[in-house]
């Protein structure tokens, strides 16, 4: 499996067309770049703010009530995007309203028989508790994409190990993370848990960003990092952990994925955390133990 995840940088749409003109250039040249799986960022959807007027623009609550009206457009426009290329589409994510007027920053994947499947982001970070309206998410899945299954994370999301552990106990052998930071810290720790990630349960992850500066938008102002796929660090895989990244203004990175490869390096691999996570189950390590120091004798 060939997937391509993008360092995609924000512009500003003058309407849902040029937005749309937009994600079908994006996709048709990773596409043509031979991928089978593309993968966008987090936050995708608040691109769209840029639509109306300044005062909607500044307000996240305000941008995030008029974007709801993209919806189905939105649905869409990827569903056809992935027909039409062949490609699974991970189209970043949707803030959307179930219904109660909180939101949920969802993650849409879509197949090219016009299938689709959705994970919404479970942990919220400080930006999103802090903007009130944003809830996080209470379901946890994982999917079949192509010839093997997978899971999403979004951004924080893959932080922390138990959920993406479960997913991967689940079968899936791949993690997408669509991203959005915008500090240099925020892009290490987002890196940093990927690659653990990837470590703790021999898999890939593929981690696509936001990029550029959006003055306009008080979400997706200013965006680090950079796209990459990820893998263990092992015998016959990278010894890094990266299997492609992007650099400077590409636009794409890609990676050939190799399951049946990654399943196989777990016989000849000089440590493998998947097969032994089993042992920090043990009762005696089950807890610690607080220890006095002993006399000396």
């Amino acid at each position: 499996m060939r997937i391509a995840v993008a360092k995609y940088r924000i512009g500003a749409p003058r309407d849902f067309a040029e937005f749309a003109d937009k994600q079908a250039q994006w996709l048709a040249e990773a596409r043509a770049g031979g991928a089978q799986v593309a993968v966008l960022p987090e936050y995708l959807s608040l691109e769209l703010g840029a639509t109306f007027g300044a005062a909607t623009q500044g307000d996240l609550h305000a941008s995030l009530v008029a974007t709801q009206a993209y919806r189905g457009a939105w649905l869409e426009l990827f569903g056809l995007l992935a027909r039409e290329l062949r490609l699974h589409v991970v189209a970043g994510s949707f803030l959307l309203d179930p219904g109660h007027g909180r939101y949920r920053n969802r993650c849409y994947a879509f197949a090219p028989d016009g299938g689709r499947v959705w994970q919404d982001k479970l942990q919220l970070t400080g930006f999103e508790k802090r903007a009130g309206v944003i809830e996080a998410g209470d379901e946890l899945k994982a999917f079949a994409l192509g010839p093997t299954r997978a899971g999403i994370a979004v951004c924080y999301d893959i932080e922390f190990p138990l959920p993406v552990r479960a997913q991967c106990e689940a079968g899936a052998r791949l993690l997408l993370a669509p991203s959005c930071t915008d500090t240099e810290a925020g892009a290490t720790r987002v890196r940093v848990g990927c690659l653990a990630r990837a470590l703790e349960n021999r898999c890939f992850v593929a981690q696509a960003v936001t990029a550029g500066d959006a003055a306009w938008s008080p979400a997706l102002d200013v965006n680090t990092g950079e796209a990459a796929v990820y893998a263990p660090m092992d015998v016959g895989l990278p010894a890094d952990g990266v299997l492609a990244q992007t650099r400077g203004g590409q636009r794409w990175a890609y990676a050939d994925l190799d399951f049946a490869a990654l399943d196989a390096s777990r016989e000849r691999a000089q440590v493998a955390n998947d097969r032994d996570w089993p042992g920090q189950h043990a009762p005696a390590i089950a807890r610690a133990r607080v220890q006095a120091w002993e006399p000396r004798g």
